[in-house]
């Protein structure tokens, strides 16, 4: 495993982007969590209160041999609204925001760029926020795998389902059934 990198993308509630990216070929490990506030050890209930700073994140442990960072940001953008400030669909507040918490420079250089690139695809301004990574506090065990374990929720049905299968038609060539 000395060869994975990590990275860490907030864009809405982290059971969705917890559901694709267990789905990303290369994904070696998906883990959501609380990033880029103040609060040490946050629960879901502070980090909900809105007034700890913190963003839902997924933290991805990937294979750089199978998937490119490049890659990993192409489905971040796809994945969500990246022009809808602290916002995605239904979930609403500053921990839902779209953030990058870049863990090298090359990552951070890469998430610009890309930014930059896709820009013109949008009416509104990008949004995204551009961090670099200092703390990752993995979510409680019943936030992680969500999905799997939370099929016929409301949730799962109207956020997560259409998103994921948007995603599999969208980039068929880089989504697996999920090893857990």
């Amino acid at each position: 495993m000395h060869n994975n990198e990590f990275a860490t993308f907030g864009g809405g509630s982290f059971w969705c982007m917890d559901a694709i990216f267990r789905r990303v070929k290369g994904v070696e490990n998906c883990i959501s969590g609380y990033s880029g506030g103040t609060m040490i050890n946050p629960t879901y209930k502070d980090v909900c209160s809105g007034k700890t700073g913190h963003a839902q994140v997924v933290q991805l442990i990937y294979n750089p041999a199978n998937i490119s960072y490049s890659e990993l940001l192409n489905i971040f953008f796809t994945s969500h609204d990246p022009t809808t400030l602290n916002a995605q669909g239904p979930d609403k507040g500053t921990h839902f925001r779209s953030i990058i918490f870049y863990h090298t420079e090359e990552q951070k250089s890469m998430a610009t760029n890309h930014m930059l690139q896709i820009k013109d695809q949008y009416l509104n301004p990008i949004v995204t926020d551009l961090s670099m990574h200092q703390h990752f506090y993995p979510a409680e065990p019943l936030h992680q795998n969500f999905f799997k374990f939370n099929r016929d929720s409301g949730y799962s049905i109207f956020a997560i389902e259409p998103k994921l299968n948007f995603m599999k038609r969208r980039f068929p060539e880089l989504f697996i059934e999920p090893k857990s």
